[in-house]
């Protein structure tokens, strides 16, 4: 069986899904008002160019319209960007989002992988990065950066990154950095690229941003970028489908980015829960990696879960719950499990459940540190 991705509630039959990092709050009351006022155009095409959703993300974000294009979700807008830049070689950390692979893959591009290191708690250490370019002697064109990292939570600080943009652009390398889970982080602002991707205008640099997760609108699709590389952008333009953000999903967007009281609603959600679940986990004797966003990346160790392949994933789906098996990333087996973060109610029926899984099999046997954020 592969996993593929997460909130596949299609084809198992789940009551309680965990696998899909959305914001637990649902889509605000502003933006369902916004959809039902849009219903009534729906007979008409949408603005294929998104002028005034990109008018509105250009005011929110500082930046010019021109530099800001909308997709059909993230994954889309991760498409598009390969398409255009046409990279013969590119450089993937793992493990990381899957979707970067198959854009790659599409587009008969040859990947190398840079893999993160458990022992650090599978952390990017920039500086490490920049020393193991250089010693590849490799010509990356293209390489993809997700902040925080999907599925290990880990995000890196901005003035890492920015550092490592300006390396980037001595070797010519296109960077994607991927900030889909940033506005789940307590200080987003410290972890974004944003500010230095405005003052610089770095031409070298695609912003990937989404409405898909920090305003539960998965089944809408609203993804975007920010690029300063106006040939880039217009060949994105030029490659993407006529109409591919629907007037529902723009309508949405527009009225989403008024919800600043949800978002930090959510943040403190988010926090208060995330801290919950991890001390449940750790008390349930499963290694937790460091989490900083939406979600938690956790390790099973019971002495069956090693010796049986995702066993974890099959004992919960047995009892209706979906998690995350993260056994088809690269570096990862099944083991390794990602859990979203929901609410406290949710939350304590989750772990409930969770606990009677556990007392099935044995224990979890001491082969690393219990907390792997300590490291």
């Amino acid at each position: 069986m592969e996993y593929q991705h997460g909130g596949d509630i299609y084809t198992n039959s789940v009551t309680i899904d965990y696998s899909a990092n959305i914001n637990p709050l649902g889509l605000p009351e502003k933006v369902k008002e916004a959809l039902y006022e849009a219903v009534e155009h729906c007979s008409c095409y949408p603005d294929s160019r998104c002028l005034a959703l990109k008018q509105v993300l250009a005011e929110f974000h500082q930046v010019p319209a021109e530099a800001v294009i909308c997709g059909n979700g993230a994954a889309d807008l991760i498409f598009q960007i390969v398409q255009a830049v046409k990279p013969d070689r590119a450089l993937l950390i793992a493990p990381s989002f899957l979707e970067y692979r198959q854009a790659l893959l599409a587009s008969s591009c040859e990947i190398t992988y840079y893999d993160l290191d458990e022992k650090e708690g599978f952390r990017l250490k920039v500086k490490k990065l920049e020393k193991w370019i250089e010693e590849s002697k490799i010509h990356f064109q293209m390489i993809f950066l997700c902040n925080p990292n999907n599925p290990t939570g880990f995000a890196a600080k901005r003035e890492e990154l920015a550092e490592f943009l300006d390396f980037c652009r001595e070797k010519e390398i296109f960077c994607v950095v991927d900030e889909c889970f940033n506005e789940f982080l307590q200080e987003p602002e410290y972890y974004s690229i944003l500010e230095d991707l405005q003052k610089q205008e770095y031409g070298h640099v695609f912003l990937l941003k989404a409405f898909t997760k920090i305003y539960a609108m998965a089944g809408l699709r609203l993804g975007y970028g920010i690029c300063f590389n106006r040939k880039i952008s217009d060949c994105m333009e030029e490659l993407r489908q006529p109409w591919s953000v629907s007037s529902l999903a723009q309508a949405a967007g527009i009225a989403a980015l008024k919800e600043t009281d949800y978002v930090e609603q959510t943040r403190a959600l988010i926090t208060s829960e995330r801290e919950f679940l991890k001390q449940k986990l750790l008390e349930l004797g499963f290694f937790v990696f460091e989490p900083m966003a939406n979600y938690i990346f956790f390790r099973d160790m019971r002495r069956t879960a090693l010796e049986e392949e995702n066993l974890l994933y099959r004992q919960l789906l047995e009892r209706k719950v979906l998690i995350r098996s993260c056994s088809n990333y690269r570096g990862l087996d099944g083991t390794y499990y990602r859990i979203c973060v929901k609410q406290r109610k949710e939350n304590e029926e989750f772990i409930s459940i969770l606990e009677s899984v556990c007392r099935e099999t044995p224990s979890g046997i001491p082969l690393c540190p219990k907390y792997m954020g300590d490291l």
